[in-house]
């Protein structure tokens, strides 16, 4: 089996392995007790946390490179180019009561890329947190837990946006 095959057959599910592992650790981090770091006496949801943690880092860096490959990067991030004509249309068409359509370099695609760059960020600081001087970690804490925040209202404005996706379907 060729390397090529592997990478696809990996990207095929990772927007669902990101999707159950930040679940998973999003809905178990109130049982979390980290400060400035991990002790030997960390319990089991501390482990996984931090363990799952850097895993849902390295597998959100993949995420990056496949949202990314093949000039798809444009699709989610327009404004880089400043070709933001499609973003502005559907902001315009939201404003007289229209609701965008998936696909395209519109609004939909622009949040999804948000969502990336918020992925990227939360993973960021986690690894941050995880490798900074105990003098450092509760910074660190403060923008991980931050930035997470900004990632939980990402996660409720996706569905609601798969929701408009599956109403294209009967369209």
């Amino acid at each position: 089996m060729s390397i090529k095959r592997v990478w696809q057959g990996f990207e095929a599910v990772l927007h669902a392995l990101v999707l159950v592992m930040s679940l998973l650790l999003l809905f178990t981090s109130p049982w979390i007790l980290i400060g400035r770091q991990l002790t030997e006496r960390a319990g089991f949801w501390d482990l996984f946390h931090v363990y799952g943690g850097l895993l849902t880092a390295m597998v959100a860096v993949l995420f990056l490179i496949k949202v990314c490959k093949g000039g798809q990067w444009r699709l989610f991030f327009p404004w880089l180019i400043f070709d933001v004509k499609p973003l502005l249309s559907d902001v315009g068409g939201l404003l007289r009561g229209q609701l965008p359509h998936s696909g395209g370099k519109g609004l939909i695609s622009v949040i999804e890329g948000v969502g990336v760059i918020l992925l990227l960020l939360v993973a960021l600081t986690g690894v941050a947190w995880f490798v900074a001087e105990p003098a450092n970690a509760l910074t660190w804490r403060h923008y991980h837990i931050m930035f997470t925040h900004g990632f939980i209202g990402f996660i409720v404005l996706h569905c609601l946006l798969g929701l408009l996706h599956i109403r294209d379907f009967f369209n």
